[in-house]
């Protein structure tokens, strides 16, 4: 039996052969903190290809994501990588920032233009600033040859003018230098193929990895797509309804549905995974398993 079998279990048969990735936010308080790094330890011997720490919005989390990916670079294995946005900040500003990643030992950046302070509120470049994520990764790497990872959207950035605009804007990121776009999350493998057959008919040949997120909290989920254009299909409210008060049974719902996804990711050919963790490793550890990883002796990892 073949993985397209009709006749096979969904997930027989699947190698374990493809790479991942894992994101996390810096935590606030020590419980978040040692909610944070128990998830680390339970992931790690999944082998990461990286992990990375988010930027809060108009860089709000400066010194709490340069403290976390510090510390990852240095207790742990995994290579750790950073998110740097231009909101808020100079271009000597910046600089500084990315001298101290090199300094702890750092080399990935995920360089993002990032969401203005306020919730809705338009961008605005800094006056000495750099002007979106293109001229970010451009002034990051004549800082210091770092490894950028940058964004895509499947269904297209809320601000944009049109989807071919935003391809655009995607491809002048990849031609100043990063080598790979790690996408916002998605519901349906259609959001994802349809999009890479315009990504490759644009000339884009870089890694496009789908950015996964399992589902934790149905009406959170929702309240996030809105904001970035994410499609949520109907058929998963209907799945998610009256689970409020079962949280063991919502993940269940939840990691089957990840899971499915990304089976028919990995059946369309997709080899890499990035999973967007909200710093809990039981999902994201799941569906790893689902896809065919073992978790490896930490020495090893």
């Amino acid at each position: 039996m073949t993985l397209n079998d009709p006749a096979a279990p969904l997930y027989a048969d699947l190698a374990g052969d493809c790479q991942v990735s894992f994101e996390f936010f810096p935590p606030k308080s020590e419980k978040m903190e040692a909610q944070l790094w128990s998830a680390i330890e339970t992931l790690t011997p999944l082998a990461p290809k990286f992990v990375s720490v988010t930027y809060g919005a108009g860089g709000s989390t400066r010194e709490r994501t340069h403290n976390t990916v510090a510390r990852i670079a240095k207790e742990t294995p995994l290579a750790a990588a950073a998110h740097l946005t231009c909101v808020g900040a100079s271009k000597d500003e910046i600089g500084e920032i990315a001298d101290a990643y090199w300094e702890a030992g750092v080399r990935h950046i995920v360089a993002l233009r990032g969401d203005p302070p306020e919730v809705g509120g338009a961008f605005e470049p800094h006056p000495q600033g750099y002007k979106g994520a293109a001229d970010l990764v451009e002034g990051l790497i004549k800082r210091h040859p770092f490894e950028i990872s940058v964004s895509a959207y499947p269904e297209v950035h809320p601000e944009a003018a049109s989807a071919q605009s935003d391809l655009d804007n995607l491809k002048r990121k990849l031609d100043a230098g990063a080598i790979r776009a790690i996408t916002q999350f998605f519901f349906t493998p259609d959001a994802y193929f349809r999009f890479l057959d315009k990504v490759l008919a644009a000339g884009i040949t870089a890694d496009i990895v789908p950015g996964i997120m399992p589902v934790s909290n149905f009406a959170a989920t929702q309240r996030m797509a809105a904001m970035c254009n994410t499609q949520v299909p109907s058929w998963m409210a209907r799945l998610f309804e009256g689970l409020d008060d079962h949280p063991a049974s919502r993940q269940l719902v939840s990691a089957t549905i990840a899971a499915e996804l990304c089976q028919k990711l990995y059946a369309g050919g997709v080899r890499d995974f990035h999973f967007y963790t909200l710093n809990r490793s039981e999902l994201s550890f799941a569906i790893c398993h689902l896809l065919g990883l073992r978790a490896k002796a930490t020495a090893d990892a």
